[in-house]
């Protein structure tokens, strides 16, 4: 492995899976127990798990928001790795409008920082979405992957989701719940594989940004 591989920094981009974690109102609490435990003779330690798909850092499947949509086993991977720009967003107020945006320069791969301090230990509901015509504007620069910390690209209260029917209009694809607090504005290399679950509307991720060669 050659000197510049090796010494690229990382950035973890994800939400630490644990009791408490805050979840979208009235959808399924993160919960951890062990099954097997090696203080009661068990050689090794086993737990289970539940938790709603998208519980954390996830990126959404087609199938959240279109019946007949791709699963989270059926999306391709190469959206979720490869350059990304990340843009700060947070003196937006409202949705993130065209307006608001820097020119790109041929940005495969977009992520939002809208929060000041991502809010780990409660929801926040007032949370800054992206406007579908954002989403319309985006496609047109050729992105194919939209990325934010907010736990959705349309606000809380929507019944249109306006956002994510732009997006599935053009084929692309969704990251919510990242963590970029301590991520600078500028371009990276994005990695964030979402699970391969068959029927999965969405896939929990290990989002990570590496710093560019």
């Amino acid at each position: 492995m050659s000197s510049w591989q090796s010494t690229r920094r990382i950035w973890d981009i994800s939400q630490t899976l644990r009791p408490g974690l805050p979840v979208w109102p009235g959808d399924t609490e993160f919960t951890f127990e062990r099954s097997w435990k090696m203080e009661d003779g068990s050689p090794v330690n086993v737990g289970r798990m539940t938790m709603s798909t998208h519980s954390g850092t996830h990126g959404d499947a087609p199938l959240h928001y279109a019946p007949e949509g791709l699963d989270a086993a059926g999306m391709e991977l190469d959206p979720y790795i490869g350059e990304c720009l990340v843009i700060d967003a947070r003196a937006v107020s409202g949705a993130i409008d065209v307006s608001d945006l820097p020119h790109l320069d041929s940005a495969d791969r977009v992520l939002f920082r809208t929060f000041e301090t991502f809010p780990h230990d409660a929801w926040d509901s007032d949370f800054t979405a992206i406007a579908a015509e954002t989403i319309e504007w985006l496609a047109l620069q050729g992105v194919k992957l939209v990325g934010t910390d907010a736990p959705s690209v349309d606000p809380q209260d929507s019944k249109t989701i306006d956002a994510h029917k732009a997006v599935l209009k053009h084929d692309m694809r969704i990251l919510e719940g990242l963590v970029l607090d301590d991520v600078p504005e500028g371009r990276y290399e994005l990695i964030a594989l979402p699970l391969k679950i068959a029927g999965g509307d969405a896939g929990l991720s290990r989002a990570i940004l590496r710093e560019l060669a």
